[in-house]
């Protein structure tokens, strides 16, 4: 258990599009605005374990051109949130940022995040430790996962928020959120190189 703990750790730490909107968003738009959307992060992420665990994503995943779809809906709407971040702040933008993301945006962005899929399925299908008890061990895992996933994920929103309380200069809140979304960019480019 204790090597499934520090694999989760290790998994959910590493920043993904989860991570770094849910900080990116508490720096741009502040914590309560985050933590909504890290309520849907939460819900999203729940939902997406029981489809894996089911086999719903398998099932899904199996049908032609289908993981290619929800990949470029993904990274699409990364590119989105990138956008909203950069300009969060931002006095000159060309795009004001309108409305702030929340709970509904967080819930899709896990449905269609490749990470939490990826993620979930290493946590779900390995590190088998109840081998003679599939459901016992698998209500332990999403409790562990949990008390993982959601410090984790509300530490990097209180980091994104601090900075956002700090009254930076407006250059500088500003290369923040840029480097945020900058950050997310990079993980759509590495999400298309590995496709490749």
């Amino acid at each position: 258990m204790i090597a499934f703990a520090l694999a989760v750790f290790f998994l959910i730490a590493t920043p993904g599009p989860g991570v770094l909107s849910i900080a990116g968003i508490g720096s741009g738009f502040g914590f309560s605005s985050g933590l909504r959307f890290l309520c849907g992060l939460c819900l999203g992420n729940f939902l997406v374990g029981l489809a894996v665990v089911s086999g719903l994503a398998a099932l899904i995943f199996s049908v032609p051109y289908l993981r290619e779809i929800l990949l470029v809906l993904s990274l699409s709407y990364l590119m989105y949130l990138a956008l909203k971040i950069a300009l969060a702040g931002n006095e000159v933008a060309f795009i004001k940022a309108d409305r702030v993301p929340g709970f509904i945006d967080a819930l899709l962005l896990q449905a269609i995040n490749p990470k939490a899929y990826a993620v979930n399925a290493t946590v779900f299908s390995g590190f088998a430790f109840m081998p003679d008890s599939f459901l016992q061990e698998t209500v332990i895992k999403f409790i562990i996962f949990n008390l993982v996933w959601i410090p984790l994920h509300f530490a990097w929103l209180y980091a994104g928020a601090s900075l956002k309380k700090l009254n930076l200069p407006t250059h500088v809140q500003r290369a923040i959120n840029i480097s945020m979304a900058v950050s997310m960019l990079v993980i759509v480019a590495l999400a298309v190189i590995a496709e490749i």
